[in-house]
């Protein structure tokens, strides 16, 4: 028996694309070889980072958009690791919505069944499509408030997206979040290559770092398939 991983996580670099509102990366030296050296004769090397909680691929904390929710380092563990099912939207355009009946359509075409618990992808497209251009920011699909209420009431406990939300921005009301915070469940968004496991059910690992009273954290986003 083997174990297959494919990596779901976006690169963490200087320069990448952050949402408007957020700190911008930076990585910048701490330590060099050749300072270590001169300091206590051996070869270390570190950098120092300066990074948004949602910056890169990573989960939200209830608190984030619910003041009476929990932080990250409160959230069940099981919301981030379990198993979980990729359902294709590709066919959406971005100024639409993804709707029930859009979801329904993906998961009889997966051939897969959600059940209570599951983590449930969204692959979109619009990381292939758009990572590194200017609408990457700006124009992209995302649940309409029936579309998440759909899936909370399946017993989703993770919807994650390729996307850097789950909300289409033209959604003033933020109708994913909202859901979430109705229901005490979280998202995942700025994930990639959900093509690889579109249609497909595997076991979901995307830790959160323990951050106290945190408002959400990076996370390792991986599909992992025994074979």
């Amino acid at each position: 028996m083997g174990v297959k991983l494919v990596d779901l996580s976006q690169e963490i670099y200087q320069g990448m694309p952050v949402f408007p509102l957020h700190q911008k990366t930076m990585i910048f030296p701490n330590l060099s070889h050749e300072e270590s050296i001169e300091r206590i004769g051996f070869p270390f090397a570190t950098n120092n980072l300066l990074i948004n909680e949602h910056g890169p691929t990573h989960s939200d904390a209830t608190y984030e958009y619910d003041p009476g929710g929990k932080y990250i380092d409160e959230m069940p563990l099981d919301y981030f690791y379990g198993p979980a099912v990729c359902l294709d939207l590709s066919s959406i355009q971005p100024e639409d919505y993804i709707t029930p009946v859009e979801l329904e359509n993906a998961l009889d075409r997966s051939g897969q069944l959600l059940q209570k618990g599951d983590i449930c992808l969204l692959y979109t497209g619009h990381y292939n499509r758009a990572y590194g251009t200017e609408e990457w920011l700006t124009r992209y699909t995302g649940l309409d408030y029936e579309g998440a209420r759909w899936l909370a009431e399946k017993g989703v406990v993770n919807i994650g997206i390729d996307a850097p939300a789950i909300d289409n921005p033209l959604d003033l009301d933020y109708s994913g979040h909202l859901i979430c915070k109705e229901y005490g469940i979280t998202n995942t968004e700025n994930l990639c290559n959900l093509d690889q496991v579109a249609n497909m059910r595997f076991l979901y690992f995307g830790l959160p770092l323990r951050i106290r009273k945190g408002t959400g954290s990076p996370v390792r986003a991986v599909a992992v398939f025994i074979e």
